[in-house]
């Protein structure tokens, strides 16, 4: 990474940028990690409508939720505590996916800065977007891993597992989402280029169906699936847009001469 008066960095001094850069995310994170632990009640309600309504069940005055149950003392504590981090991290992603970006482009003048901007600007809704298909996908992927109980065994659930398991789910797709838009903010900053991006179309393809496979908290083969197609469709349409904007900076280049 080039310094601000255009030479390079020293170690020490990547190392300096990356702790200030981690510093700021995580007081983001901490502070956003607020509105979890105050919305939490709503928030597990919507994550636990899958298995069993909350609110529901707390009207019938059941006072318990299908095969829903926390254990021991400290379990609601860390619940709650885990709930609301993830909270925070979604919250906080235009701030982390800021300082993640202004730490990998090469320098920070006044373009670069704009091209930051630009990229929390467009990285943001496609992080949005991904949770919300990964909250989408949901219902379905719960239905079909608790299909595979037999019919004559009672499948206990602990919330904090089942909580651990949704959120995952949800921040995998929304950090898949951020594939394309990591690749076109390199190529914008000219640092990789479209024919650079879609040259390893079948490695690329690969890396997309393990990184589903390893990374997604479920097993079947439906939820994978549904991860790893838009994936894909995203990255050749990233690869494609790169394509046309290198075509367009070349122009430009030449028209100077």
């Amino acid at each position: 990474m080039l310094s601000r008066e255009g030479g390079r960095m020293s170690l020490l001094e990547h190392f300096r940028e990356l702790r200030r850069r981690v510093v700021r995310s995580a007081i983001a994170i901490l502070l956003l990690s607020g509105a979890g632990w105050f919305f939490y009640p709503t928030i597990v309600n919507a994550l636990a409508k899958p298995i069993c309504n909350l609110d529901r069940a707390h009207i019938s005055g059941l006072g318990h939720c299908g095969a829903l149950y926390v254990n021991g003392v400290l379990g609601p504590l860390n619940l709650q505590v885990t709930v609301s981090f993830y909270v925070g991290l979604i919250l906080s992603s235009p701030i982390w996916l800021y300082q993640l970006w202004a730490f990998v482009a090469p320098g920070l003048h006044s373009r670069e800065k704009r091209y930051a901007f630009s990229f929390v600007a467009v990285a943001t809704p496609f992080f949005a977007g991904g949770a919300y298909l990964g909250y989408l996908v949901l219902p379905l992927a719960v239905k079909a891993l608790l299909g595979f109980t037999p019919s004559s065994i009672n499948n206990l659930v602990r919330f904090d597992d089942y909580l651990n398991f949704v959120l995952r789910l949800i921040l995998v797709f929304a950090l898949a989402f951020e594939l394309p838009v990591f690749l076109l903010a390199l190529n914008i900053a000219n640092i990789l280029s479209g024919r650079a991006i879609l040259k390893p179309w079948r490695f690329a393809i690969f890396g997309i169906t393990f990184f589903t496979a390893a990374f997604s908290p479920t097993g079947d083969p439906l939820t994978m699936s549904i991860l790893a197609l838009p994936l894909i469709f995203l990255y050749f349409g990233a690869g494609g847009i790169a394509l046309i904007n290198d075509r367009r900076r070349s122009k430009k280049l030449r028209s100077r001469e």
